[in-house]
This record gives structure tokens, sequence and C-alpha cells, in this order.
């Protein structure tokens, strides 16, 4: 649907919450990630990061995603601007029943990702995809040769690899998940990931994750342990999972 330009719909970034639902997420983690959210999306921090920007409104929706084609729409687009509009567009996320999916597409999510923000009535300054999972691709083709198209398209990709597991053993700490997103997920500027290693930590990583992205930010890492650079350790083989 093409849409005619309209001041109304210009805004400081048009962001795409794409939450992995796939059956790795058991119903508590599921219920901590949508309360993260929930929380985040209301939080001061949130809404004072708004007021910065120049215009002082984000467009945002908020999409769960599984394998090839499992794309739902909890959120569709809306225009937070203040603690009204946020509240109103995070009880949608709260009030909506939990789903749960087999397979596991962040290439597919990113396609879909891309494809509502090309097609939404928005202007944004800035287009940023926010991807959550707790595993790699295993289906839906090569998820770099899909990022590098999304980057291509303009958009900036920032990855929250969920490590929640309190095991240290778990084959998510076992294949390095947040190197895996680091390497093969995340892209284009100012891109970075933010590793969720707790539950009662996954708040507050929401909140800072949208803080940034809605500023503009990247922290140095002297500043905050979430972050740390990839140059130092082996790449990950991002074709082995696909």
């Amino acid at each position: 649907m093409q849409y005619s330009y309209n001041p109304a719909n210009e805004v400081d970034v048009e962001l795409v919450l794409a939450v992995d639902i796939s059956q790795s997420m058991d119903k508590e983690e599921q219920e901590v990630q949508r309360a993260g959210y929930v929380s985040a999306l209301t939080s001061k921090q949130f809404l004072d990061a708004i007021q910065v920007g120049p215009i002082g409104r984000v467009a945002v929706t908020y999409m769960e995603w599984g394998g090839v084609d499992e794309h739902f729409i909890v959120a569709d687009w809306a225009v937070i601007q203040d603690a009204s509009s946020a509240s109103h567009f995070a009880s949608k996320i709260a009030e909506a029943p939990l789903r749960q999916v087999q397979r596991t597409s962040i290439a597919s999510a990113l396609e879909k990702s891309v494809q509502m923000v090309q097609s939404n009535q928005y202007t944004g300054l800035r287009q940023v995809i926010d991807i959550s999972g707790d595993g790699p691709n295993n289906q839906g083709g090569s998820v770099t040769e899909m990022r590098d198209r999304m980057v291509a398209a303009g958009v900036t990709i920032n990855g929250l690899p969920l490590m929640m597991k309190s095991n240290k053993n778990t084959w998510q700490a076992m294949l390095n998940l947040d190197h895996y997103y680091e390497d093969c997920v995340i892209g284009g500027p100012g891109s970075f990931a933010i590793p969720v290693r707790s539950k009662e930590g996954f708040a507050d990583a929401i909140r800072m994750k949208l803080v940034m992205e809605i500023a503009g930010l990247t922290l140095p890492d002297r500043t905050t342990p979430l972050l740390h650079k990839v140059a130092g350790r082996e790449p990950v083989r991002c074709n082995l999972f696909d």
C-alpha cells in the first residue's frame, strides 16, 4: 500500500520489535519477555529518550516470530510520544495470548520486519529492527545473506540474544549465542547486541536497548560489561546453522 506524505507521520525512528516465540522459550520465559517489554516501553528513561529526538515521537510495532512465515503482529504500528500513548501500546502486548511455535527462522523474521518498515505510513529518520532470540537460525536459508540484503535496504538490525538458562552448560552458552548474534545477525550503522543472561536482568536489558535505539546511541565498552568487541576471538561460522 502506498501512502501520501503527511507531516503528522514523521517520526524519529521506525522500530520493529521482533520477538522470538520458538518452543525453546518456556512459558515462564515468555512471560518474563512480555513483562520486560511492557516495563521498558512505559519507563521514564524510554519516554525521556523519545523527547530528546528532533521530532519527539517514534513509530513502533511488536511482532512475534518463529519459523518461515510464522509472524504474528501483536501490536500493530502506532506512534509513541508520551506516557499515554506508550501505555496504550504496551497494554496490547500485555493482554495478548501467549503463542509457541517450533522453528527458528531469523532470516524470515528479518525479511518480514523490513517489509513492515517499507509498507507502513510513517517516515522515520532511522529504521531499526530489534530482534530477540534464544537460538541460531535453523530454517529459511542464510541469515547472513538476508541480513546483508536488509541492511542494504537502509535498516539497522540490533540483537537481543537470550541466554537466560541458569546452567552455563546449556547449548545456548556452548554455542556462544551472543557471538552468533554479533557475527551473523546484527548489521547496519551503529548496530549492537546486548545479551540477556538472567530473567532478573531482562527488563533492564530491554530498557537500555530501547533507549539506545531511540536516542541513536552506542555505549563505549568501558561503561558497561554488556557490550564487548568482536575482535580477539574466532569468528562464528554462521552457515553451520542455516
